[in-house]
């Protein structure tokens, strides 16, 4: 049985704590969070103690699972890795890269388990695609989300965009060689809205938008490679492949077009979607990566890789920003 401490039951430490509630293997020991009307509700709905004092609660489980503001991660992981326990921490991983970099030793020293929460990683939508070769040389991503003002403590870099930019990591087999970004701030004091251009030395280029500002939600990857588009609908939970037909793709929906060389045939894939529950999966990974001794998911150097990135955006930005205008 692996004991399991919840730090953070707001919105998402919720539904975090309702899938640990019910998930094999797991005893949840016990929460922390400052506050007093998010603690009476969780304590009355599934019985468990609050406690007041971090440490107490890390010295209390196994494994901690860390859905606190991403201004705390660092102090909780710290003080969960000096006492050899493992971690599961929201994205972004850390507020600064000074304090990711440290992660990085801690957890190489505490030989224990870390895996960060990117949960678009297990996005049915995603992982249908699978087996799929994918090769991209360009990358347009639209995650746009109406404002809320829970998660405007980090900018939309942090809090939106580096789920696509994690996904566009793990899947470009290839080193940056530019980045170009524009952001403004308009309901809160970071960037509510950004545009950026990533450049990698394999020739792939992704351009990102994100906007915490929109007047409707829209999740959408779009992969265009040699004879092949992919669609991702992470919030339809769609995917869709178009490519040129090959003697495997018999039984797809095909359609003749006419092209400068000659006629063409293209085949129609909507992979099948299997209705998973993102979350849960993530959790149920990390527990199976500590009871079946297995690695990690999402490990500490994809976090300091996605958040690398999302720093060097936010840098352009705010170069961009103050940088004085041309007469």
């Amino acid at each position: 049985m692996l004991k399991i401490g919840i730090f953070g039951v707001g919105h998402l430490g919720k539904i975090h704590l309702s899938q640990l509630m019910t998930m094999k293997d797991v005893e949840v020991v016990g929460f922390y969070d400052p506050s007093n009307a998010n603690a009476a509700s969780v304590a009355a709905q599934y019985q468990i103690p609050r406690f007041t004092i971090a440490e107490e609660l890390i010295l209390a489980a196994d494994a901690i699972n860390i859905v606190a503001p991403t201004t705390q991660h660092f102090k909780l992981c710290e003080i969960a890795l000096r006492n050899g326990r493992h971690i599961f921490v929201e994205k972004p991983m850390t507020n600064t890269m000074e304090e990711a970099k440290t992660l990085v030793k801690l957890v190489e020293e505490a030989n224990v388990k870390f895996q960060v929460g990117h949960v678009e990683r297990f996005n049915p939508a995603f992982l249908a695609l699978k087996g799929y070769p994918l090769k991209p040389m360009f990358i347009e991503v639209h995650r746009l989300a109406e404002f809320n003002p829970r998660g405007t403590d980090v900018s939309v870099i942090l809090d939106l965009m580096i789920h696509d930019i994690d996904i566009v990591l793990s899947i470009v087999q290839s080193t940056i060689s530019r980045i170009s970004a524009s952001g403004v701030a308009v309901m809160s004091d970071t960037p509510d809205i950004a545009n950026v251009r990533i450049e990698f030395h394999n020739g792939c280029v992704a351009n990102l938008t994100s906007s915490r500002i929109s007047l409707k939600k829209m999740r959408k990857m779009r992969l265009f490679q040699k004879d092949a588009y992919i669609g991702i609908d992470f919030l339809d939970k769609k995917t869709e492949i178009i490519k040129l037909k090959t003697p495997a793709d018999e039984g797809l929906f095909t359609l003749d077009i006419e092209t400068n060389a000659g006629k063409k045939t293209i085949a129609i894939d909507n992979p099948e979607v299997k209705q998973v529950n993102a979350i849960r999966m993530e959790l149920e990974l990390f527990r199976d990566s500590i009871l079946q001794h297995k690695p990690v998911a999402v490990n500490v150097i994809d976090g300091l890789q996605a958040l690398d990135v999302a720093h060097q955006i936010l840098q352009k930005i705010s170069k961009n920003q103050s940088s004085p205008a041309v007469s």
